[in-house]
């Protein structure tokens, strides 16, 4: 059964005279089609719904007329659904729902295709309704076809469309103020002409500046969306950095420098909470300065830069200044690279991951503190603290006693090594210390801290986005309310971006993998920086309620429906904004939810001060803080991205390849290390599967042992394909045998030539900074070594005339015909050496004798 639908909103009428009970009326018609009971003709039978029962109707008062082809259709007989008479067949009112109400039509015809008109009348003769009928809906318009099968929907368009306008003719070129407020004093003229008043003060112009004044609103509007959603074009930042987002690039927001600060102290076990406040000197201020004190307000009020504490510590005056131990030695200094070094005394404050500062207090050859170079300074984290003692330590004492001195070993990272040569004591100046080491280091960063900022509360939005009504339909959809945008805005800017240094501290030296060497603590890449918030709480305003913890995300598309995740955004004007979910990709907060935030001001460049600018503590303990001081600059303070380069570089950032699949990726992606010069790699079958053999060519020929290894292995893990494994091996060295006769200049030693020759050619670093020819990071993998270049080093030491090569070989390979061809190949997984070490000939060996000179 289908129902016919009324139409020109007869429904509200309908509805009305329904609530009123004052007349009857037709409600909707049924035609019995498929549904039929069997033995029941199909489409010759209407319920006909009416609004009430106890209706008296025959077929005098049912007229069925309006067709096309055929043009009536007659009444046989019409009866109540809970009286039908006896010719009515068995089942035919099973589907009705309501007896009472319905009135059974069985017609005589089926009718054709074209819509007729079902009335009920008074009489045969008349065209009024009855008594007790609403005269208007005593008639209806049905189909006796309704489910033959159409392809279109039943309903008719409205049958009054609404008239098309004439279309103004509209200057596309007026875009600006200036052009708006001319096109209409233009119209204007051509509208009113009389109107002719072109003074600032009528009410007319007014109204078109006005006018002028939105109209340009909207133009820049429109031009400012239509130029922010393409990358190309954008010029507000956060655009930029959506856009970005995208192909997976990051545009960072810059970074806040960190400095290792030394602490001086009067006592043992002083405690240092994280979050102290050290400030940059302020001239004419004690060293420490009284928490809300009017010194503290000055120095801020100033500019003074603030950093804060990163970690927890504890310090000791005992660690204040920590003497070298050289073993007797008068003259003795740490050479450049060195990784271990000897303290005077049993510092058994000391502990692995503590972090010295060694660095020169006085001038080598003045003597003066003032001419100490302070470029000398050096900071390292201790991986080693070993207490020991020298038995004939004494014997070395100013004044010689037979007993032993104790003496603390240490040792630091490889990346720490030190990039200069330390002095630490002059021949015949015995008990002058050129060097120390300072304790009680503490890591600190740029930025003060803002705690409990209210950021106000989210309110119902005001708008509704009104739906259109469907065609066909006199009702239209209720408004939807648009969700509330709560973009609060935090007060003081520049929001600090860093890194939870005390998480990275608090690795353990046990985790080779991400175990943090002091100095790569100050070089972190600013795009892993995150804002600095140390909390986002939002409290609903409901009696009992708690606040709930907001969690700052670099972006929202991981973030779950009920994750209570939020971005901070900063703007063209460096204010940090703060965006939160849609319900989809994160949680939107709820209307009346109050928000409070503490984090931290401060970024960029401004932080990287120089060396001891940091001169201040913050702190309520008088007597205790005796100096304090940045032995090194402060570094790693990074401007935020420009957004011209982000335009730049965003679109080739995806092209960055982030998984290995030819041997050359694996190479590559070890290379990305930065202590790996060059790398290789191979595929080999082990049985079952692939394993990916990686051998890299570390910086300095440093050794590929267990732990390396494990880092490597670690780092190369996000690249590997499934299904492969993955080995890392040393590279396979190829020791030479190179030996040269050299021609000295009459004018020359003949010693000092043959020493420098031998210096050019060795594989250390010389003492300006240049690498020995055969250094480890002067040849990589499948690098040939030319007899040419081997003698133009030679050669270019001063006092050479002239150099001949006697033996240019693989060590250990006779006959060979490197020699006559000047080059000795180098295979793809080997690298040249010749470290000519004694204790180690099978490293390669140099033979270099000379004649003539002096």
């Amino acid at each position: 059964m289908t129902t016919t639908t009324f139409h020109c909103c007869d429904e509200r009428r309908l509805e009305v005279i329904q609530q009123s009970g004052t007349a009857n009326a037709i409600e909707f018609i049924e035609v019995l089609d498929r549904a039929a009971p069997p033995g029941v003709p199909r489409q010759q039978t209407l319920f006909v719904r009416l609004l009430r029962p106890g209706f008296v109707l025959g077929p005098d008062n049912l007229r069925i007329d309006g067709g096309e082809r055929i043009r009536s259709v007659g009444i046989v007989w019409c009866a109540s659904a809970d009286a039908l008479p006896p010719q009515a067949e068995p089942g035919l009112v099973d589907t009705v729902d309501d007896l009472p109400r319905t009135l059974v039509v069985r017609t005589d015809g089926s009718g054709d295709f074209s819509r007729y008109t079902f009335s009920i009348l008074a009489n045969a003769g008349s065209d009024d309704p009855p008594a007790g009928f609403d005269p208007r809906l005593s008639s209806n318009v049905f189909s006796f076809k309704v489910e033959c099968p159409s392809d279109f929907d039943c309903a008719q368009p409205p049958s009054c469309p609404p008239e098309q306008g004439a279309q103004p003719d509209i200057d596309y070129l007026a875009k600006d103020y200036q052009g708006f407020r001319r096109l209409m004093l233009d119209r204007l003229s051509l509208q009113v002409p009389g109107w002719t008043e072109r003074s600032a003060a009528d009410l007319g112009i007014t109204l078109v500046e006005l006018l002028a004044y939105a109209a340009d609103n909207l133009s820049y509007r429109q031009d400012a969306i239509a130029n922010e959603a393409y990358l190309a074009t954008a010029r507000q930042r956060i655009s930029v950095r959506r856009h970005a987002r995208l192909v997976d690039y990051f545009l960072h927001e810059g970074c806040n420098a960190r400095a290792f600060v030394h602490l001086d102290v009067a006592g043992q076990g002083v405690a240092l909470p994280r979050g102290t406040r050290l400030l940059t000197r302020v001239p004419r201020a004690d060293t420490v300065l009284a928490p809300d004190s009017d010194t503290l307000r000055s120095a801020l009020a100033g500019g003074a830069q603030v950093f804060e504490t990163a970690h927890d510590a504890v310090l000791d005056e005992r660690l204040n200044q920590l003497r070298f131990y050289a073993w007797g030695d008068e003259g003795c200094c740490l050479p450049r690279g060195t990784v271990n070094a000897t303290l005077r005394g049993h510092v058994d404050t000391l502990k692995v991951g503590d972090i010295l500062v060694f660095g020169e207090v006085m001038s080598p050859t003045t003597f003066q503190p003032e001419d100490a170079d302070r470029t000398h300074r050096w900071a390292v984290r201790l991986t080693a603290v070993a207490l020991s003692s020298d038995p004939s330590g004494g014997l070395f004492e100013p004044v010689p006693v037979d007993a032993p001195l104790d003496v603390t070993e240490i040792a630091w990272d490889a990346a720490d090594a030190l990039p200069f040569a330390l002095c630490l004591s002059v021949t015949g100046r015995p008990g002058i210390d050129i060097s120390i080491a300072l304790g009680n280091i503490v890591l600190a960063d740029h930025g003060m801290t803002i705690a409990d900022e209210d950021l106000g509360i989210v309110t119902a939005s005001g708008l509704r986005v009104a739906s259109a009504a469907p065609s066909g339909s006199c009702d239209k959809p209720a408004p939807v309310d648009v969700p509330p945008r709560f973009r609060p805005v935090l007060a003081q800017a520049p929001l600090s971006h860093g890194f939870d240094l005390a998480t990275l501290l608090a690795v353990p030296i046990g985790d080779d993998q991400a175990w943090w060497p002091a100095n790569a603590l100050l070089a972190i890449d600013p795009r892993t920086a995150t804002p600095r918030i140390a909390s986002l709480t939002g409290t609903v305003d409901l009696p009992a309620a708690l606040p709930e913890a907001w969690t700052a995300q670099r972006d929202l598309l991981a973030s779950a429906a009920d994750a209570t995740d939020f971005v901070v955004e900063i703007d063209d004007d460096a204010n940090a904004r703060l965006r939160f979910g849609n319900d989809v990709q994160g949680q939107r907060p709820d209307i009346g939810t109050r928000f409070a935030a503490t984090y931290r001001v401060g970024n960029g460049p401004a932080g990287n001060v120089g060396t001891e600018a940091i001169a201040h503590i913050v702190s309520a303990t008088s007597g205790v803080f005796t100096a304090v001081f940045n032995p090194m600059p402060a570094a790693g303070g990074v401007r935020p991205e420009d957004i011209e380069a982000a335009r730049r570089d965003a679109p080739e950032a995806f092209r960055t390849q982030e998984r290995a699949v030819t041997p050359a990726d694996y190479a590559a992606a070890a290379e990305r290390r930065a202590d790996v010069q060059r790398a290789a790699a191979t595929f080999r079958w082990t049985g079952s599967w692939y394993t990916v053999f990686v051998t890299p060519d570390r910086f300095g020929g440093g050794p590929v042992d267990a732990a390396f290894g494990a880092r490597l292995r670690s780092f190369l893990e996000r690249f590997r394909m499934a299904g492969y494994d993955l080995d890392v091996n040393a590279p396979r060295y190829v020791p030479l045998d190179v030996a040269l006769h050299v021609c000295v200049n009459a004018a020359y030693f003949r010693a000092d030539v043959l020493q420098n020759v031998q210096a050019v050619l060795s594989s250390r670093v010389l003492a300006d900074g240049t690498l020995g020819l055969f250094h480890p990071d002067n040849f990589t993998f499948g690098q040939p070594v030319y007899l040419s270049r081997v003698i133009a080093a030679a050669q270019s030491v001063e006092g050479v005339d002239s150099v001949r090569a006697d033996s240019f070989a693989r060590l250990g390979v006779p006959h060979s015909t490197s020699l006559a061809q000047g080059v000795i190949a180098i295979g793809a997984l080997e690298i040249a050496q010749l470290a000519n070490n004694p204790s180690f000939p099978e490293r390669g060996r140099l033979t270099v004798d000379a004649g003539g000179g002096q």
